[in-house]
């Protein structure tokens, strides 16, 4: 796992939003569908998760590296953040909506992302929604991440090509939103 500097990745973020770039694409995407409750997996510094929640989301974020939760829990101390592995994650509670923003899977480690998939499915309500947004490339393409989706038991229902819902043309970037199967 790449140790990360929570602070000077949060400074990039807080650097673009001085410059007038919307930075909150992700949690308007993610509000777009009415979510009461949304796990942020894999939150880093929080940016998203924060947003949510000034949004009045009940929100939950999680990630693997402390830095990343420090500053976090630096910006929004009533956040409730968990510092773990989403892929060994058990909350004991379901979410309207799981999101992974910002490449989340390509920062595990390889030959784990089955495992981070299943772990977001998990904390998936009945009828919530995973959504990620991710780069594409050779390590990690949608065949593999939707593989990995049906094997936790989720199908398409949505994808984009950003998080302002462009429509997705097999470009390099993809957000995808995966629903629990339906039995047939």
């Amino acid at each position: 796992m790449t140790a990360w500097d929570g602070d000077e990745y949060q400074r990039r973020f807080d650097e673009l939003a001085a410059s007038g770039a919307d930075v909150h694409g992700e949690a308007t995407f993610v509000a777009a569908y009415s979510p009461t409750s949304v796990l942020d997996a894999g939150c880093g510094s929080g940016r998203v998760a924060i947003e949510l929640a000034r949004r009045g989301i009940d929100v939950v974020g999680v990630d693997a590296d402390a830095s990343m939760l420090e500053t976090a829990r630096r910006l929004a101390p009533t956040i409730t953040w968990v510092e773990a592995n989403v892929a060994d994650l058990d909350l004991g509670r379901a979410f309207d909506v799981v999101v992974m923003a910002g490449n989340v899977p390509l920062f595990t480690p390889p030959g784990t992302t089955g495992a981070l998939v299943t772990g977001c499915a998990r904390h998936m309500a009945g009828d919530g929604l995973l959504v990620a947004g991710f780069q594409l490339g050779p390590r990690y393409g949608l065949d593999r991440y939707d593989e990995e989706a049906a094997a936790a038991g989720l199908e398409l229902a949505e994808r984009f090509a950003t998080w302002d819902r462009a429509p997705f043309d097999r470009g390099d970037y993809a957000v995808s939103v995966h629903r629990r199967a339906v039995v047939r």
